[in-house]
């Protein structure tokens, strides 16, 4: 049964006032981006923990030069973070979309 506009004006109200900043992940992105921080944002913690612990292994490894590689590694990681953060973001939008569609409950229609 579809929604009534209300229950989906409330919908998408509420997604966006939940929904992520893009200017918040791009900021964390750029400031802290080698630390993960933009991923812990956008609820990515898996990765985001991965990014920490690269960083971490990296500068502590500089010194007999493996740590270049990790840190070149997570560089290309972090750029390519850039270009993903929206559809992150998308993703994040249609997933809430979804769960607060799925608990309304459907219109029953007047006669």
């Amino acid at each position: 049964m579809a929604l009534t506009t209300e229950q989906q004006i409330l919908i998408e109200q509420r997604i966006a006032n939940d929904a992520k900043s893009p200017v918040v992940a791009y900021l964390l992105w750029f400031f802290l981006g080698m630390l993960g921080a933009h991923r812990f944002y956008l609820g990515k913690t898996g990765t985001g923990v991965a990014q920490l612990i690269l960083c971490i292994l990296g500068w502590l490894t500089l010194v007999v030069y493996v740590g270049i590689f990790l840190l070149l590694a997570l560089g290309v990681w972090v750029l390519v973070d850039a270009f993903l953060i929206p559809s992150i973001i998308t993703q994040s939008r249609e997933k809430m979309r979804m769960q607060l569609g799925g608990t309304m409950a459907p219109a029953i229609p007047t006669v």
